[in-house]
């Protein structure tokens, strides 16, 4: 049986070139009554160990390394024993906010991870940061996009280490070639499908999102 998909919204500040905004950002675990995995531990250890209840927690995967995503990645880490999973690319985002905690192992593109009998493909996603990756289960019929991807158009690049080429090239080759029927699960806000955000992609590019 295929891993169930549970979301926990937690509360916190982003903060990068010297401004703070407050933001709320989606937890998603994916897992069955033994074992899980978390994408992007996000502000909140404590809720983020009461939803997982007591299972084993494989590992907590990042999508990117802006600090809204991994700030409570250590505190959760340091709790359950599970390794933090962080693309090379954005340790240089990853070190702005933990300087004297390294992650424990690099994602790749192509790398395959399982949780619950499930496989999840990463996918090297720049643009909206170097390492930002998106993690696409199959048998779920579904993608994490973390912040690459919304209901809406690409996620922000107006920023430090983002771009918007980039990320445009990444949506374009690597999630909207993937079946319309998908689900795109966020790292803000509501989810969508591949389906819903395609014929979109001349009108992001022409107002350069």
């Amino acid at each position: 049986m295929a891993a169930r998909i549970e979301h926990l919204v937690t509360a916190g500040e982003f903060s990068l070139d010297g401004g703070t905004w407050q933001v709320d950002n989606n937890v998603w675990i994916l897992g069955d009554d033994e074992e899980a995995l978390v994408i992007d531990a996000a502000h909140d250890a404590e809720a983020i160990l009461a939803a997982l209840g007591g299972r084993r927690l494989v590992a907590i995967v990042s999508t990117h390394a802006h600090n809204d995503h991994v700030d409570a990645a250590p505190a959760l880490a340091d709790r359950t024993g599970a390794p933090i999973l962080l693309h090379p690319a954005d340790e240089v985002l990853w070190r702005q906010t933990h300087p004297d905690r390294k992650p424990d192992a690099p994602l790749a593109d192509g790398q395959h991870l399982t949780v619950a009998g499930t496989d999840l493909t990463v996918l090297h996603t720049p643009g909206h940061s170097p390492g930002a990756v998106s993690l696409y289960a199959p048998e779920l019929g579904t993608v994490f996009t973390g912040d690459t991807l919304f209901a809406g158009g690409p996620g922000a690049t107006g920023r430090s280490f983002s771009d918007f080429p980039t990320i445009v090239d990444s949506i374009r080759g690597r999630l909207l070639t993937l079946p319309p029927e998908t689900v795109v699960r966020t790292g803000h806000g509501d989810s969508t499908t591949v389906g819903a955000e395609a014929p979109h992609l001349e009108e992001w590019i022409a107002r350069g999102h």
